[in-house]
């Protein structure tokens, strides 16, 4: 299964490849809004993560580009939690999201629910 990783610190992007690596995802990684768009023109992914505040693109504006092309199943990490973000989120349709910090662990356990949620589709 191939899983988009848009997420422009480094490290946690380093971290979160490995992680999901080594759950036997297929993982391509950018490190900025327009780097992430090209993946998404460029490939078909089975899941996209996106981190909110990205250089060049938002996550959000990257979401509107995503729904236009289909239905693939996003989760936005972010450390935005108030209303009006939650708000957003839900009129731009991500599929689920996580608050920063988190544990990898859990972070595989939503990837792998959104993947069975999309194949039941």
């Amino acid at each position: 299964m191939r899983v988009l990783l848009v997420e422009d610190e480094p490290e946690t992007a380093k971290v979160l490849a490995k992680g999901l690596s080594e759950a036997s995802y297929s993982v391509d990684v950018a490190v900025n809004g327009m780097d992430g768009r090209r993946f998404i023109e460029s490939g078909k992914y089975e899941l996209i993560i996106l981190d909110v505040m990205l250089p060049g693109l938002n996550g959000w504006q990257l979401l509107q580009q995503i729904r236009k092309l289909g239905e693939t199943p996003v989760l936005f990490l972010t450390t935005k939690d108030g209303i009006e973000d939650r708000l957003r989120d839900l009129e731009l349709h991500e599929d689920d999201y996580l608050l920063k910090p988190f544990a990898v662990s859990e972070l595989v356990k939503r990837v792998r629910k959104l993947l069975r949620r999309d194949q039941g589709r």
